[in-house]
């Protein structure tokens, strides 16, 4: 999966903190959740508590779009071969099915090709009748490859406001109350185009809190934005949005355009949801790794959020902790996080926010200390990175590595490192995964001692 493994692990620290990332992440493949949550006898449907007469349907579609929703759907084909009547996809990370449409799309700004993607998707919604049983495959990168700009925004327009919104600091709950505001598509809108069929969300999620409205900005989910909202972040964040989209959302604030619908919407009267993977998922399995490598391990948390480089920091201090006191856990340990940092952009260089945590931390670790962190997609801000992986010997110039950071420019710094993790497409997408490995002090000296 890292094919960049054998020149990373140089360290056995780095070589467990690897094995943790690649458990990690091939845990939450739709190969693997998919088959546990998803099963057919005869004609009953299962998926996870609930069941599906499939002979109260005529047709069974699968729609819907993410970074993983091309291996959700092949998953499903496994599962329900020729019972899968048609369907379409939006992803940037295709594989060849059988019955369901592929459409490239890209990510992390809509293009062009995504909005060509997305006109077939809304195509095939409409088709839908209350016949139609639709699997509605959705995944973390949806909001931009589903792209549908409502109304009068163009695709520039879109790929402007997103730009902004992104480089902002704005979480991703803000973000998309946004962006499913300038959607013909987000914020339930999908739900809208296939009613009264039977939706059946089928879910990947890489949100903290797994707020469904908020995974792919909730196409098939109910939504409690609202235009307003979507003004306020724009205000708070001073983002300089095109007018035709200032002009949307004003005309919205006011009641001249309707509303995404909300929980009390009919039209989620025949929707379901299913999350089937999240980041607890990929959590889990890292841990196991950890322990079956002799580490004690500890979760810290799935919910970790905020600027990355201040997140690295508070990590950092309690895996130093770890190392001084023994507490909460004592060393030879593993410490795992989940969750999603942001990057307030203020530079014009490459990089993204496991990135800027892996820099920040290694200008502050001490010797026993290796940190890894990834996007589980692969894809690390615009980069061809997944994240990074430091000890305390990969900064030796701390100014440099400052410098680097307040140019948001850390992705030349690591790679001259070789600190840089690059999976490419991972096949899923379930938020960041962060590991600290903290080796016993003894082991820490006798690194030291060697070297």
């Amino acid at each position: 999966m890292i094919g960049n493994r054998t020149q990373l692990a140089t360290t056995d620290a780095r070589d467990v903190a690897l094995a943790c990332l690649e458990a990690g992440i091939d845990a939450g493949h739709p190969r693997r959740v998919i088959h546990e949550a998803v099963a057919l006898e005869g004609d009953t449907l299962h998926v996870a508590d609930t069941t599906y007469d499939l002979g109260a349907y005529d047709d069974l579609v699968v729609l819907g779009g993410g970074n993983a929703a091309a291996h959700v759907a092949a998953a499903l084909e496994a599962v329900l071969g020729d019972r899968i009547d048609r369907g379409v996809v939006v992803t940037d990370d295709p594989t060849d099915l059988e019955s369901v449409t592929v459409c490239v799309g890209d990510h992390p700004v809509p293009s062009e090709r995504g909005v060509e993607g997305t006109r077939r998707l809304l195509e095939a919604a409409d088709a839908a009748d209350e016949r139609t049983l639709v699997l509605a495959a959705i995944t973390g990168g949806g909001s931009a490859l589903m792209a549908a700009p409502a109304g009068d925004i163009s695709l520039a327009d879109l790929q402007a406001t997103t730009d902004a919104l992104l480089e902002s600091g704005a979480d991703i709950h803000e973000i998309n109350a946004v962006r499913k505001h300038c959607s013909a598509l987000k914020g339930g809108q999908l739900a809208r185009r296939l009613a009264p069929a039977t939706v059946v969300g089928v879910l990947l999620s890489d949100v903290v809190g797994n707020d469904l409205s908020v995974i792919a900005s909730g196409p098939v989910a109910p939504d409690e934005s609202t235009f307003d909202d979507a003004l306020t972040v724009i205000d708070r964040y001073e983002i300089d949005v095109p007018v035709a989209v200032a002009n949307r959302l004003e005309r919205g604030s006011t009641g001249a355009i309707p509303e995404t619908p909300g929980s009390d919407d009919p039209v989620f009267d025949r929707v379901s949801n299913h999350i089937v993977a999240d980041g607890m998922t990929v959590l889990e399995v890292a841990s196991e790794v950890a322990a079956e490598r002799g580490y004690e391990p500890l979760v810290l948390s799935t919910r970790m959020r905020g600027e990355a480089r201040e997140s690295a920091t508070t990590h950092v201090a309690i895996a130093e902790e770890v190392l001084a006191t023994g507490t909460p856990v004592s060393p030879p340990a593993v410490l795992l996080s989940g969750g999603e940092t942001t990057v307030t952009v203020t530079g014009d260089g490459t990089g993204g926010p496991n990135q800027e945590f892996a820099t920040s931390a290694a200008c502050s670790l001490e010797g026993g200390i290796t940190v890894a962190a990834v996007d589980t997609d692969g894809i690390d801000g615009a980069s061809d990175a997944a994240g990074g992986i430091v000890d305390d010997g990969t900064v030796d110039d701390p100014k440099h590595a400052q410098d680097a950071l307040a140019a948001n420019d850390v992705f030349p710094y690591l790679d001259k490192r070789n600190a840089l993790v690059k999976t490419g497409p991972t096949g899923t997408n379930l938020n960041d995964l962060r590991v600290f490995v903290i080796e016993e002090p003894a082991a820490a000296d006798r690194c030291s001692d060697d070297e």
